[in-house]
């Protein structure tokens, strides 16, 4: 488990991967809790017009992922995610912010299970509802 906020580790970890060019940015990355956004542009955007609905996920997915990482009981080497859900409410446009919250809500010895809300920061609208299952890995 990690103390404190880990924001600034994950930002320099994500360098060069998908949550680093879709530009989140992390305000808080802590044991049982994540938080970030990112500013959506052309790259997050639907052949449609519309934001691309993996953009959100990949926001949702990766707050839980890295809280996870920074919630890992001692002794564990990491995780892999087993099940992800996520419902949609609504959309964001270019220019506009889309924010997210995880938090931990099962927290034992072989699995986490994390709630992520995203929400449109310019209409205040909620965007997606979020659930994951993470399987805790144990040295073998």
């Amino acid at each position: 488990m990690m103390d404190g906020n880990q924001a600034d580790y994950f930002a320099k970890r994500q360098k060069g991967t998908l949550p680093g060019d879709l530009g989140i940015d992390w305000d808080e990355v802590a044991s049982g809790k994540a938080s970030g956004h990112f500013t959506v542009r052309g790259g997050h955007m639907a052949a449609n017009g519309f934001l691309h609905a993996a953009s959100v996920v990949a926001l949702l997915d990766t707050a839980c992922g890295y809280a996870c990482v920074a919630s890992l009981p001692e002794g564990a080497t990491g995780f892999t995610t087993i099940e992800i859900k996520t419902n949609y409410l609504g959309t964001a446009k270019e220019g506009e912010t889309v924010a997210c919250t995880a938090r931990l809500v099962h927290g034992g010895r072989l699995t986490q299970v994390w709630d992520a809300e995203a929400v449109n920061q310019t209409t205040g609208k909620t965007m997606a509802l979020f659930r994951c299952t993470q399987m805790v890995l144990w040295p073998r």
